[in-house]
């Protein structure tokens, strides 16, 4: 973990700390890789919600017309990155 972390306080249930604790021992991890597992899950379901967002936001609309927004996006994009 990076030097710059801050200390998070968070409750869980009994059945959930069990399950992540017996989940991290059976793979050989120590109890400080539970930190590490929870910033994993957190910057996954980050990721998960803001997909589902954005394909909420996008739903009306047709498959053509948001291939060439992504094309040109990814286009663009590359363009600034090598200019």
């Amino acid at each position: 973990m990076p030097n710059d972390t801050t200390r998070w306080t968070v409750s869980v249930s009994k059945d959930t700390d069990i399950a992540v604790r017996s989940f991290l021992a059976q793979r050989g991890m120590k109890k400080g890789d539970l930190s590490k597992f929870i910033e994993d899950a957190v910057k996954w379901r980050v990721l998960e919600q803001t997909i589902a967002e954005t394909r909420a936001k996008f739903s009306d609309m047709p498959p053509e017309a948001l291939e060439a927004l992504v094309e040109e996006a990814v286009t663009s994009t590359r363009q600034a990155q090598s200019g």
